[in-house]
């Protein structure tokens, strides 16, 4: 059968890689993808955003089943679009994704149904939300209502940064039409957890839980990323607490969504802060997180394209969703001076057998006939899998240490918080 996956990033090239192992499967298509990806699936130049151009090259090559990744072409009903053509998609329809297009949605979602999440107000006003931060507790979290790469988060720490990042987002339009509506919410403290979750809008299957780490430097400093890696399991994701979420927040916001019309299809991305009131939603996203996937794929033993199948199908509940009890460590290599400005173009070397059995998931490279050239802020994740999580840590470390391009930088201490948790 013939395989279509819509994205060009690091989580796309490990679905790809994570497909491959289902021999059923003759042919997959990267659309757009990226370089790095060439030797696992055909490349094909469209925009992830491209729908009418997405749709017409699935109907021309008569592709079997599509596997829509990212945040913006979900947002933009690409599965509506490939649905209405015959073509059955994993991800969710317009309609559902939207609990991630809207954080004025997804917030309103969780205050109408009880989903514990922090105390929170939204704005279209500029003067009206300045006022209201005027008298917040500090810090203050300030999100843009729409898509803004991951970015469209701050923590101000202060009552001018909070003022600062309100006119950034409403006045500047730094996100554009994402900044229309904010969200002002309490900061909430506690360990983050990441967990990705098969849904088929009738039950739930969570995945491995997962650390992200989305600081620029050691130590959480320097500005926010898109992530600059991965640990999972997380250590501070218990049974207990993984039972206490399944209750109340993962069953409660598939139930809320199907009792609004929005039954949501694909992966459920619940951001997690396990505060010392229990655990609360931070954000939903509409799709496998980015670099998540690139550490929780490979510890699935399951087969994924028949889990994906299976969430469209309606038919999740028969259908085995099984993960290794090893651990995994994802190392993202990134352009030096990213998440601001950075130099691209460089050459890349990635041996074909790494240290541990270490994979590379390409996110920023491109093709110049033979060479592989750095073509975006993050490069590629480096992952290893071990029985525990100290090794697989000290694992990706070392396969870094083979992969080479100019202006590489990575955090030296990935993974180092969740370590310090299971002593």
């Amino acid at each position: 059968m013939k395989v279509m996956v819509v994205g060009g990033g690091g989580r796309e090239h490990t679905i790809i890689r994570k497909l491959k192992e289902n021999k059923t499967i003759t042919e997959i298509f990267a659309v757009p993808g990226n370089g790095g990806m060439a030797k696992d699936a055909t490349l094909v130049n469209i925009g992830a955003k491209e729908i009418d151009k997405i749709v017409e090259f699935a109907v021309k090559e008569k592709i079997d089943f599509a596997v829509v990744a990212p945040d913006d072409p979900l947002v933009l009903g690409c599965v509506d679009a490939l649905n209405a053509v015959g073509i059955k998609c994993f991800g969710p329809d317009k309609s559902a994704a939207i609990i991630e297009g809207s954080k004025v949605f997804s917030k309103n979602l969780m205050k109408k149904y009880n989903i514990p999440t922090a105390e929170y107000e939204t704005f279209t006003d500029m003067d009206e939300a300045l006022k209201y931060v005027e008298t917040s507790k500090i810090p203050v979290v300030i999100k843009a209502d729409g898509l803004a790469l991951g970015k469209g988060v701050v923590i101000a720490e202060s009552v001018d940064d909070a003022k600062a990042a309100i006119r950034s987002m409403m006045e500047d339009k730094i996100f554009g039409d994402s900044g229309n509506n904010l969200v002002i919410e309490e900061f909430l403290t506690g360990p983050e957890v990441s967990v990705l979750a098969f849904t088929d809008g009738k039950v739930v299957k969570p995945m491995v839980s997962s650390m992200d780490h989305k600081r620029a430097l050691d130590n959480d400093k320097g500005l926010n990323t898109g992530g600059m890696g991965t640990i999972a399991p997380n250590p501070y994701y218990t049974k207990d607490i993984a039972n206490e979420c399944m209750e109340t927040i993962f069953l409660p916001t598939m139930n809320a969504m199907n009792s609004e019309g929005r039954t949501f299809k694909g992966c459920l991305y619940f951001g997690l802060m396990l505060t010392p009131d229990g655990p609360k939603v931070i954000e939903y996203n509409c799709r496998f997180g980015d670099p998540e996937t690139q550490v929780v794929l490979p510890l699935l033993e399951s087969d994924l394209l028949t889990i994906m199948q299976a969430t469209a199908d309606g038919t999740l509940a028969e259908t085995e969703v099984k993960f290794s009890d090893k651990s995994a460590c994802c190392v993202v290599m990134a352009s030096d001076g990213y998440p601001a400005k950075y130099e691209t173009g460089y050459e890349m070397t990635i041996p074909e057998e790494l240290p541990h059995n270490a994979e590379v998931f390409v996110a920023g490279a491109k093709l110049d006939g033979d060479k592989l050239l750095t073509a975006g802020g993050r490069v590629l994740g480096v992952t290893a899998v071990a029985d525990d999580l100290k090794t697989a840590v000290s694992f990706a470390y070392d396969a870094v240490k083979e992969v080479k391009f100019q202006n590489a930088r990575c955090r030296s201490d990935i993974g180092q918080r969740a370590l310090k948790a299971l002593k």
